[in-house]
């Protein structure tokens, strides 16, 4: 069933690209693998899947000494600093920067095991109270101050849209997001590029990828529904 699911996103996200003239090649599907236990990930590895993205430190620890090691492991999830040395040098993208202090702890910890470290920062692009991230009016100062931490390299942004119906409500704002994206890209800080825009879920990532999505994390569209108990 993995592998069914997951030729029919890739597809879904073909299909996109090519309805907005966009090449699939700049599209990377992330398998958000969180709470699926080894079997289902090894099943989409099986199937070409070498993006899997996880909410939890702990669940990155557990998997990543028994599977393969060209996987590339996407910290997805709010991050809190006391965790941040367990992952520092396992994770290939932390997508969920939004503080200052988180990405100082990032930085301190990659000094510490001489490893650098790509970072998006997270953006509550629909100033949802129920959601990290910060607004799109702060993004310039935080990304102005981690841009000057060392072994830390901002990639681009990462965004959680609203839960909803018709996935077109969530449209204008993929495309606020590609728009922030450029406004930072014109003022040329150093060490900042935003060639990652991290964007769309199960529910919506076509519609974010018609937006300029280059990662989307699709969970439930691969692996069924979660098992929460």
């Amino acid at each position: 069933m993995v592998k069914e699911n997951l030729i029919q996103v890739q597809n879904n996200i073909k299909a996109a690209c090519e309805k907005v003239g966009r090449n699939q090649e700049e599209v990377t599907l992330i398998a958000v693998s969180k709470t699926k236990p080894i079997p289902l990930l090894e099943e989409a590895y099986n199937a070409g899947s070498r993006n899997f993205g996880e909410n939890k430190v702990q669940e990155i620890m557990d998997k990543y000494p028994v599977l393969p090691t060209d996987i590339k492991w996407h910290m997805i999830g709010h991050l809190q600093r006391n965790k941040v040395k367990y992952i520092i040098d396992k994770v290939t993208l932390i997508h969920s920067v939004d503080s200052l202090r988180l990405a100082e702890e990032i930085s301190n910890q990659a000094s510490k095991k001489q490893v650098e470290v790509d970072i998006l920062v997270e953006i509550n692009i629909a100033q949802e109270e129920s959601k990290f991230g910060i607004s799109r009016i702060e993004a310039f100062q935080l990304i102005e101050e981690i841009a000057k931490l060392p072994n830390i390299h901002i990639k681009g942004l990462m965004t959680i849209a609203p839960f909803v119906e018709n996935p077109e409500d969530n449209r204008k704002y993929f495309r606020q997001i590609k728009e922030l994206s450029v406004d930072i890209m014109q003022k040329n800080i150093d060490n900042v590029s935003m060639s990652v825009l991290s964007m769309g879920m199960t529910g919506d990532y076509m519609v974010a990828v018609e937006e300029g999505a280059t990662m989307v994390r699709v969970g439930t569209g691969i692996f069924g529904e979660r098992n929460y108990n």
